[in-house]
């Protein structure tokens, strides 16, 4: 093997192995050969309802968006992969898959439907206070104990774990909007 071909295939192993926090992808996941991404939705006129949710839409098309987007950078007020913050990821993600969500946080934490933490499934909304009391702080279960999200503190879209000290002891509930 050539010093070239030996190199690029070092480096395209290395690339491959790193994974956001956890350096794990939850199963089962992704599903091959996904079906084609419909259409998105039109968005619903301002005042409408902030809650529909798309017949084609399941929550691990929004798990595959979101986890395609970890390392996109941190920018508050952010909604596109120029930068994000926590609930212009949420609301980029889900309209990605033909779904509107509302643009804050506190308007996320209303839509949908709540959901028990321990019946998560991928695509669910999981809220937290961090900065200020009740949910000011929002991300999407991926499956397992997982989720995905934009933190300021780290810079960048990325998984962690609900279970970690940290994010178990501000957890304040979950949406399903799909």
């Amino acid at each position: 093997m050539s010093r070239l071909a030996a190199f690029i295939f070092v480096s395209l192993a290395a690339a491959s192995t790193g994974c956001a926090t956890t350096g794990a992808t939850p199963r089962p996941f992704p599903t091959p050969n996904p079906p084609a991404a419909p259409a998105p939705a039109p968005r619903p006129a301002e005042g409408a309802p902030s809650t529909p949710a798309a017949a084609h839409a399941d929550g691990y098309g929004v798990a595959g968006t979101a986890l395609s987007l970890r390392g996109a950078p941190y920018r508050n007020g952010g909604s596109d992969p120029a930068g994000f913050d926590c609930s212009g990821f949420v609301r980029y993600v889900f309209r990605q898959n033909g779904v509107f969500v509302p643009r804050t946080v506190t308007e996320q934490f209303r839509a949908g439907r709540q959901v028990p933490g321990q019946q998560l499934e991928a695509g669910d909304l999981v809220f937290f206070t961090t900065v200020s009391s009740g949910a000011s702080h929002v991300g999407i279960a991926i499956g397992g104990d997982e989720f995905v999200h934009a933190p300021s503190g780290a810079g960048e879209v990325r998984v962690e774990r609900m279970s970690a000290p940290y994010w178990s002891t501000r957890f304040v509930g979950a949406r399903r909007i799909l």
